[in-house]
């Protein structure tokens, strides 16, 4: 891994150990086959206390963890022929949120995401997976094509929060994020969305007002970063921490709320150790909700959708 969490360095030295009997085992004689065998079950035992037991904060730096699965990695391992479709028709392009048409197991369908980038280069092109309001509005016109053709629309979401820029306000950043939340609710084909990294405030809510909206195990979803929600309360973003408790944010916390559907469990360790079996996870929940929702179409499946959120925090729904 090319970030090492704090939480997670009593495991990293357990297997740079198990590397270095490796190393020595490899071209001598010397059999140390079974300490190997005890460190890697010691290390696998302390990878499960740790991730069994991590804290609000914690799931937040594991969520921001630069080695998961990016937008574009679930595009690879899941869309065939994905094709992007760019520019909103209004203004221009926006690479922080990408989008195009592709199958899903042989199923077309319409695909949106954030995409943060990795290299710094790469971020910098995609603004840290923060959009712009001309992002918002290609969704919008995304998702419209895909209403009139007659395809599911999948979402993925991983961003700290839309672009909060000057320019951004200029071009209406707000309204552009509303019209696209009004879209989700609107539309007659199913949307499904998933929580990949980060939600972040209506720049999340905006790609996953959806009829089943699924999180990763150690994602997060909220109206605000715990270092925003900080800054705000205390004055001193160095209460995050106890600022991300307080705002129930992990996926265990919203299934608990009733705010989102499926928690698609990750990896031991975090889907930042192995990216392709969580893309894989992620794959067999969005089919399996897919086929369930294909029957409903139309006014049947926007008038449910409307229900589901009209419902949220009433006493009904409690």
């Amino acid at each position: 891994m090319s970030v090492l969490l704090d939480f997670e360095k009593p495991v990293a030295e357990l297997e740079g150990k198990v590397k270095e009997l490796r190393l020595l085992m490899d071209g001598s004689d010397l059999d140390l086959a079974d300490e190997v065998q005890r460190l890697e079950a010691r290390a696998a035992k302390l990878l499960a206390q740790t991730y069994a037991k991590l804290t609000p904060w914690q799931k937040t730096q594991v969520a921001r963890h630069p080695d998961r699965p990016h937008f574009g990695d679930y595009v690879d391992a899941l869309i065939e022929d994905f094709t992007p479709l760019a520019g909103d028709r209004s203004f221009g392009e926006d690479t922080a949120l990408v989008g195009g048409i592709g199958r899903f197991r042989g199923r077309s369908v319409m695909v949106l995401g954030h995409e943060k980038g990795r290299e710094t280069e790469d971020r910098v092109r995609h603004n840290f997976g923060m959009a712009r309001p001309e992002g918002y509005r290609k969704a919008v016109r995304l998702m419209r094509l895909a209403e009139r053709f007659g395809l599911p629309v999948l979402s993925f979401i991983d961003t700290p929060g839309a672009h909060p820029g000057v320019r951004a306000e200029e071009r209406g950043q707000a309204e552009a994020i509303a019209r696209s939340i009004e879209t989700c609710l609107d539309l007659r084909v199913p949307i499904i969305a998933t929580i990949i990294g980060e939600g972040g405030s209506g720049g999340a809510i905006a790609l996953a007002t959806a009829d089943r909206v699924l999180m990763l195990e150690h994602s997060i979803y909220s109206v605000i970063s715990p270092e925003g929600c900080a800054a705000i309360l205390w004055r001193n973003a160095e209460k995050a921490a106890e600022a991300a408790g307080a705002l129930k944010l992990t996926a265990q916390d919203l299934l608990d709320l009733g705010l989102i559907d499926e928690i698609v469990a990750e990896p031991l360790g975090g889907a930042h150790r192995a990216g392709a079996t969580t893309t894989a996870r992620v794959g067999e929940a969005i089919a399996r909700h897919l086929e369930e929702l294909e029957p409903q179409r139309g006014e049947e499946l926007r008038t449910a959708r409307r229900g589901k959120y009209l419902a949220m925090g009433s006493e009904s729904a409690a």
